[in-house]
């Protein structure tokens, strides 16, 4: 995929974005529950990381801040594309999973916060878009995100978690979308490229996958299946 050569200087930017991000997030949460990391001034996209700590859920979460400034280049094929020109995405991360004060990339867990990154700025490198059921590599070479972690991508899911009245933020006649971000195997990111994307959703109904990031989640696709597709073959 070519990257998208016009600077992002001369796209329109929509900065209110993030003011309806943290008042939506002030409906939800208290203050003291939120810290954010904020990125390095950049010449390309600016995006922040909201890190929620809920005290009556078994999970934290993190959501970006920063993608809904600029829109998303929509294929005219989908449904309704101008709602989904806008989007944040977030993830659920168990309470024991921590961060240093500072996000630079090479800390432990940084590459959890590094999928999230890499993810939103995507559509906008490569003037596309990103929606449910898509997935992102985080290599053209499948190579995981870090020597931390055996995920090679990641698969744009609907929440299951919370409701539209959280994961739709509505105003002035435009919508940001809130999609949780679920890490993939090599095997499984490749078994949706082949199969789609309703396909491996089945496989991780039938496994009672779990919203939540799980570091040690078994693969949704057992070694046998490989064997037992060449044996067929």
């Amino acid at each position: 995929m070519t990257e998208y050569k016009k600077p992002f200087s001369e796209r329109k930017h929509y900065h209110e974005h993030s003011e309806w991000i943290n008042e939506h997030l002030d409906k939800f949460f208290d203050k003291n529950l939120i810290t954010v990391f904020h990125e390095i001034p950049t010449l390309d996209l600016h995006l922040d990381i909201y890190f929620i700590k809920p005290e009556n859920a078994q999970f934290n979460i993190l959501l970006t801040s920063g993608m809904s400034t600029l829109k998303m280049n929509v294929s005219e094929q989908a449904e309704n594309p101008p709602e989904l020109e806008f989007a944040e995405l977030m993830m659920l991360i168990p309470k024991d999973i921590e961060f240093e004060q500072v996000y630079s990339g090479v800390n432990k867990n940084d590459w959890i916060i590094s999928i999230l990154k890499q993810t939103t700025k995507f559509p906008h490198f490569y003037n596309t878009w990103i929606g449910i059921g898509h997935t992102i590599q985080a290599e053209e070479d499948m190579t995981p995100y870090s020597n931390e972690t055996k995920f090679v991508g990641a698969l744009v899911l609907p929440s299951v978690t919370f409701d539209k009245d959280f994961t739709e933020i509505k105003k002035d006649g435009r919508k940001i979308n809130i999609y949780n971000v679920f890490p993939l195997y090599k095997n499984e990111l490749e078994y949706k490229i082949e199969n789609g994307y309703n396909k491996l959703l089945d496989l991780l109904i039938k496994a009672n996958g779990k919203e939540v990031l799980n570091l040690e989640r078994k693969n949704l696709i057992p070694k046998k299946s490989f064997w037992n597709k060449i044996i067929r073959n």
